[in-house]
């Protein structure tokens, strides 16, 4: 594998909230988006991937050790919040993938999203655990209208918001040449599925990582913005 990885608080905001997870000794790659207060975001997506990170260091890969360590990251978090009134609220989306031989595992909860690029064309292979993209699915408003919906930003599903978490748990066979994405809403905010098609398509990994992070900034950089790459080499 190899790999690439960017985070940028942004254009508006004054801090980064997000969290990469990059520990390519375990093929283990993702993003953390957190939210609540200042603190209480960048405490909340640290914390979940710090906690994975380490329950996973020595592990085989499983989907069912992979969903128990978000789990138990989702249980510390909410218990840290619960005795802290200052961290009120925190919580964050949590997306990875996990290398499993000859699949990815994929660990899903929130708005960050895993995209696959392969053969040329791309996928998203997570859903959005939010309120537009459940307005897309009952018809109420168009993914077009969806990019400018003022409840764009909402979440129907976190890490340490509530004491048990529903996490989705994927998984994609491998190939030799595929391109993943793992991605902060940051970045889906201001860049749209066929610019990434392109920019993933027509350059390096690291070209790629470095455009994906510039033409976010340069069309407004409302949101932190995180991006990890990961290709198939063999």
């Amino acid at each position: 594998m190899i790999y690439e990885s960017r985070t940028h608080q942004g254009c508006v905001r004054t801090s980064n909230q997000d969290t990469l997870l990059v520990y390519p000794e375990r093929d283990l790659f993702g993003v953390a988006d957190g939210m609540g207060g200042h603190k209480a975001g960048d405490m909340a997506s640290s914390m979940a991937v710090e906690i994975v990170t380490r329950s996973l260091k020595d592990a085989n890969p499983s989907r069912d050790l992979f969903r128990l360590a978000v789990e138990f990251a989702n249980k510390e978090i909410y218990h840290k919040q619960q005795n802290d009134t200052n961290l009120s609220g925190m919580g964050t989306t949590f997306t990875a993938l996990w290398k499993n031989g000859d699949s990815f595992l994929i660990a899903h909860v929130g708005d960050s999203r895993a995209y696959l690029l392969r053969d040329g064309e791309l996928r998203q292979i997570t859903s959005d655990h939010s309120l537009v993209a459940e307005m897309i699915h009952n018809g109420t408003i168009t993914k077009e209208e969806a990019r400018t919906n003022p409840y764009r930003n909402i979440i129907t599903r976190a890490v340490g918001t509530d004491f048990s978490v529903a996490v989705d748990m994927l998984e994609m066979d491998i190939q030799k040449g595929d391109k993943w994405l793992v991605c902060s809403d940051g970045l889906n905010e201001h860049v749209d599925d066929e610019q990434i098609r392109r920019i993933l398509n027509e350059n390096t990994l690291k070209d790629a990582a470095d455009l994906l992070l510039s033409t976010t900034l340069e069309n407004g950089g409302s949101d932190n913005v995180s991006i990890v790459l990961a290709e198939v080499d063999a």
